[in-house]
């Protein structure tokens, strides 16, 4: 690869890096192209990025970026996930993928600046993402308006039942 290949490459992989919220760091051995292939398009699908790192350009591309504090981590075979917008998807997709895979081990993440260990990635994926936390507090703060709404309607509601069973008693005596 040329200076200016590598240079670019650097260039792209820092930006990424930048603008990640969560990188998992993981190592990876005998992976076939099927495999690797279902994985890509999986964190793809979730607007997640999958890397096969090498190791010298990535540590200079995590400089100044919040993935450098698991740069000591782009050692061997390794490639990184890394997520835009929510911190959960690419450990839960990851974690789900690699259940039944040896092949496939979490090293670290980087989640919100701070760095993570294995079970703290694992720890991540079991934890409910964005939207399924939105629409608990949606449903949260729903809740009060529709008893308030039912509690206010309710005499309203008494009133009509009993407007109804008196003509309704009243058709029965004619």
């Amino acid at each position: 690869m040329e200076k200016s290949e590598k240079e670019v490459m650097i260039k792209e992989l820092n930006e990424k890096f930048a603008r990640a919220r969560t990188a998992i760091v993981a190592e990876f051995s005998k992976l076939n192209v099927e495999t690797v292939t279902r994985l890509r398009k999986k964190l793809r699908d979730s607007g997640v990025d999958y890397k096969v790192l090498k190791n010298t350009l990535a540590k200079r591309a995590a400089k100044g970026t919040p993935v450098e504090v698991v740069s000591d981590d782009f050692t061997g075979p390794v490639a990184i996930a890394i997520g835009y917008d929510d911190v959960v998807v690419p450990a839960k997709i990851l974690q789900e993928f690699i259940k039944d895979l040896e092949t496939i081990k979490v090293r670290s993440a980087v989640v919100e600046g701070k760095k993570v260990n294995a079970a703290g990635v694992a720890a991540l994926a079991k934890m409910p993402g964005l939207p399924e936390l939105r629409a608990k507090i949606l449903g949260m703060l729903n809740q009060p308006a529709g008893k308030l709404a039912r509690t206010l309607a309710e005499p309203g509601n008494r009133l009509a039942r009993l407007i109804k069973a008196r003509a309704e008693a009243l058709e029965k005596q004619s």
